[in-house]
């Protein structure tokens, strides 16, 4: 099965922040289209106004002449635009003007203009004349051509004039009835494409700005999330700070903090439950050796105490398993060749008893590391006991120290397979079922070397046996302050 890949909170804030947008636009301009289809509003400017407020106080005096009437709404119309002016023409070519006409309007419009019922007058910018609105309308006095604007120059605007134009025409039937079928995928087209430019920029603005604000809005649970990167078992105690995590993460992270508290509780009572164990252990099995050496020497009485032993080791190595996270004592710079001889020194005799030949190969010069000496010198002395107890029983073990930091201890013994290397290191995993060993010596010491900042690993290559190497990070007496001491004196 296709394994899914982590989506990305910013991208898809991002897409979904697009098409809502766009949804919403285009909703808003459905929304407007139908109001306006519904509604059948007539949109009226100033001069239109004004044409029409001047059409319907058309009179005549008593001798026929054309005269306006003060009507209601002219008179406030006058004082909201005071350079109001108009031209009224009838039929018979009588003319009534009113204002401060343009002289480009106060002449003759012709024949064209007497037949549509509502034009827009308007003139080169250049010019400085005003837009005007023609309207032929019927009048309780006849038929007249009305002539009207707001002002007489675009001086005498506010400093901004906006008109808009719209003019639809669709397709009929013979009895001027739209026909729908051809006239909305047209007008959808249409729609499309005014949107197109808009639905474009928000878009693009989109996707400039908001990964830039999701980043800075994420800046804080980005920070906590490279903290939690750092806990591991050595400083499960932390806990992750909910100060700069948006609201909506603040639950989970707190979750979070609560799992780790859980699980350090938990894994503190498991160490002191087997720390205790193993310490309990320690009383019997010291009686159980103290009677079986009180026993009669003969085969059956060796095996005992050899069981004896290998269960007084293991009690031992389960016991120093579980210190490992308390402080065992301050470091100490120290000189590995010196401290290495001496291990060797006491590790010989149990080595020549055991039917090996014991080296000790030195390097000339002294190489100092910053330990605690306890801690490793556990670590090789585990190393050690595994080379003696798998080791074959014959041939040479050697322990060799080099300039870089690192401790080999060879064996001459079957060896370990390749695809073994890392399964040993596994606690109380045995590659010989059957054999002593209780399968912590070397989990052990790839503890103690993890903790120094160092390693420890099985080297591959053409030699008979099993070479470990146990590799501790050099001191640096640029960055330390603390003195070389005297190698510990091991017994």
């Amino acid at each position: 099965m296709k394994k899914l890949r982590p989506t990305s909170l910013q991208w898809v804030l991002v897409r979904r922040l697009i098409l809502l947008q766009a949804a919403t636009l285009i909703t808003f301009i459905a929304l407007l289209c139908a109001a306006f289809f519904i509604a059948q509003p007539r949109l009226i400017i100033d001069t239109e106004v004004a044409a029409g407020l001047v059409a319907e106080a058309i009179a005549r005096d008593a001798q026929g002449r054309l005269v306006i009437e003060d009507t209601d709404d002219l008179r406030k119309f006058r004082e909201e635009f005071p350079h109001l002016w108009f031209v009224v023409r009838d039929e018979k070519g009588e003319v009534l003007r009113e204002g401060d006409v343009p002289e480009a309007y106060a002449k003759g419009t012709g024949e064209l203009l007497w037949g549509v019922n509502k034009a827009t007058l308007g003139f080169n910018k250049e010019l400085r004349l005003p837009e005007a609105t023609l309207m032929n309308a019927d009048t309780r006095t006849g038929r007249m051509q009305i002539i009207a604007a707001t002002v007489a120059s675009r001086d005498q605007t506010d400093g901004l004039e906006i008109n808009v134009d719209l003019d639809f025409d669709v397709v009929r039937y013979p009895d001027g009835q739209p026909i729908w079928v051809r006239i909305i995928p047209i007008l959808a087209l249409v729609v499309l494409i005014m949107l197109s430019p808009v639905i474009i920029v928000m878009g693009v603005t989109t996707l400039v700005t908001t990964p830039a604000v999701v980043r800075r809005s994420l800046a804080g649970l980005v920070a906590t999330a490279g903290q939690a990167k750092r806990i591991d078992i050595d400083n499960r105690a932390v806990q992750l700070p909910t100060e700069q995590v948006p609201t909506e993460i603040a639950p989970l992270v707190e979750a979070f903090n609560n799992a780790l508290s859980r699980l350090g509780q938990g894994y503190d009572q498991r160490n002191r439950f087997l720390t205790d164990a193993a310490h309990e252990l320690r009383t019997p099995i010291a009686i159980l050796r103290t009677r079986a050496e009180l026993l009669r020497e003969d085969p059956e009485s060796a095996r005992l105490l050899t069981d004896i032993e290998r269960l007084s080791n293991l009690a031992q190595q389960l016991l120093d398993r579980q210190v490992l996270d308390q402080s065992a004592g301050a470091r100490e710079v120290v000189d590995l060749v010196a401290f290495a001889r001496h291990l060797a020194a006491d590790f010989a005799p149990l080595a020549l008893g055991a039917g090996y030949d014991f080296t000790f190969e030195p390097l000339a010069t002294s190489v100092l590391v910053n330990i605690q000496p306890l801690q490793i010198q556990q670590a090789v002395t585990n190393l050690l006991r595994n080379a003696i107890d798998h080791g074959g029983g014959e041939g040479t073990i050697s322990v060799v120290v080099d300039g870089r930091g690192g401790v080999e201890i060879h064996d001459e013994g079957p060896g370990i397979p390749d695809d073994e290397h890392e399964r040993v290191f596994q606690p109380f995993y045995r590659l010989r079922p059957r054999n002593s060993g209780a399968g912590l010596g070397l989990n052990l010491a790839r503890e103690i070397a993890r903790l120094h900042g160092g390693s420890v690993e099985i080297l591959v290559g053409p030699w008979v046996g099993a070479r470990v190497r146990l590799q501790l990070p050099l001191w640096q007496p640029t960055t330390s302050g603390v003195k070389p001491q005297a190698a510990r004196q091991t017994s």
